[in-house]
């Protein structure tokens, strides 16, 4: 039987008032673990909780707690408290909740702050949103040239307690410019009389304050570093973002491709979160933009509603034929709109992309349309559904799932480059906006193909 504290037995132990028991238990958890137990209460209950515990204690659970779970605890929290919590924070986790926090709460709660807490918020925020200045902290050790190991190590201890990570250390000059790095088993290893300037490696891998997000993750996945320096314009060493900020960033990211995929706009809370209104507004949009695209299907098939009188057979294969074309756009955008996102393809890489796809195309066309030609020809064996021109039938067929699924293919691939060209998210090209795409040009070149091969018979 496991001896994990449960959410009920919290809340009996809650209820009966047992408070040095609800201390004793979730001292005895993880941080993380403790997070997960007590975002299943409500926030007034959260409140009361974290107010047995230790302001550290208690803010290393705030730390893992969702940024919509900890803006909930804040307002259920006496001001007090929250600025208490806020000010050991650690600033890079304090500046993505702050900047949820509508104006009026977020000003109240930087006032709030300590001196010296203040001016590092205040710092943080000034950066542009989205930027790396806004994930970055200021925790971080820094060494001189001059110094030896011993002097080292005298200032980890003196100053290392309550830094972001000791796995790296940093080298500036003295008007803070950052110089190198070393690693702390380097200081650990070297003799006590070493000097810094020796241990340095001499390779710099730095971050920009004001570059993009996405440009962390993708150093971070280039180098396989866990944390990495932040230097403003002109060298100096301004903080540090650690790989636990990288990972939130990706997840991020993968769940906003991921909606947009889906053909719906991103959601900006979780979904059991979101309001039912807010949730319908997001998928609305897109749903109506694809349903105006698909009227233009019923469009295109009453546009050729003379030749399906002539030959009703015809429309038998019309699912069959804009379904091959939309699954196999489907398939290419989401390849493409992937490997864009982990940097596999860029832009310039456009063409490589279209002679990969128009080859792949013709090849899946080519496998469906002996499949389509098989299906009728056995079924003409055995039944007259198709008539005496079976054979023309399985031809056009066969030739328009070349065509579709060609067409398909290559509307998928390139739609991406085209969205990032023009400055637009590639996930905008979505599985379903490529189907919609797809189906009516998918039909024109079906009743194109009947009206040649057909010519003379049934048409």
């Amino acid at each position: 039987m496991s001896t994990k504290l449960t959410s009920r037995e919290l809340a009996e132990l809650l209820e009966a008032r047992n408070f040095m028991a609800i201390r004793a238990s979730l001292t005895a958890l993880t941080p993380a673990d403790s997070a997960e137990l007590i975002e299943e209460f409500e926030p007034a209950e959260q409140a009361a909780l974290f107010r047995l515990l230790p302001m550290q204690l208690a803010t290393e659970f705030f730390e893992y707690l969702p940024v919509e779970a900890q803006e909930e605890l804040i307002h259920a929290m006496g001001n007090e408290q929250a600025a208490g919590i806020l000010d050991a924070m650690s600033p890079d986790d304090r500046t993505a909740l702050l900047e949820e926090l509508p104006t009026a709460v977020c000003a109240r709660l930087v006032e709030s702050l300590s001196p010296k807490e203040r001016a590092v918020a205040l710092r943080l925020l000034d950066y542009p949103e989205n930027s790396i200045g806004r994930m970055m902290t200021s925790e971080y050790l820094t060494l001189r040239d001059e110094w030896n190991a011993r002097e080292v190590l005298d200032h980890i201890r003196s100053h290392g307690r309550d830094r972001e990570t000791l796995n790296v250390l940093y080298v500036v000059d003295a008007l803070g410019k950052l110089v190198d790095e070393v690693r702390i088993r380097e200081i650990l290893l070297a003799p006590l009389e070493a000097k810094v300037k020796d241990l340095r490696n001499d390779v710099l891998i730095s971050l920009t304050a004001t570059d993009d997000q996405e440009s962390a993750v993708a150093a971070f996945r280039k180098y396989d570093r866990t944390v990495l320096p932040v230097v403003d314009g002109h060298g100096g060493l301004v903080g540090i973002v650690t790989v636990d900020d990288i990972l939130d960033v990706v997840e991020e990211e993968a769940t906003e491709d991921i909606q947009k995929l889906g053909g719906m706009e991103q959601l900006d809370e979780p979904y059991m979160d979101i309001s039912l209104a807010r949730l319908v507004k997001k998928r609305a949009t897109w749903l109506v933009f694809l349903f105006v695209g698909e009227m233009l299907t019923a469009t295109a098939m009453g546009h050729f509603q003379d030749d399906i009188s002539k030959a009703v057979i015809l429309a038998v294969f019309v699912p069959l034929i804009i379904s091959s074309g939309g699954n196999s756009g489907s398939q290419a955008a989401t390849l493409i709109i992937r490997a864009m996102a982990i940097g596999e393809v860029g832009l310039r890489d456009w063409w490589k992309v279209m002679r990969r796809e128009i080859f792949s195309g013709l090849v899946l066309g080519l496998i469906l349309a002996v499949i389509g030609i098989l299906r009728i020809a056995v079924w003409s064996l055995f039944s007259d559904a198709y008539g005496p021109h079976w054979l023309l039938i399985a031809v056009t067929v066969g030739i328009s799932l070349i065509g579709v699924v060609l067409w398909g293919t290559l509307s998928g691939s390139m739609l991406p480059f085209l969205l990032k060209r023009l400055g637009i998210d590639p996930a905008t090209s979505s599985a379903p906006f490529v189907a919609t795409l797809v189906d009516v040009t998918g039909l024109i070149i079906y009743f194109a193909v009947a009206g040649v091969v057909l010519r003379g018979t049934l048409l």
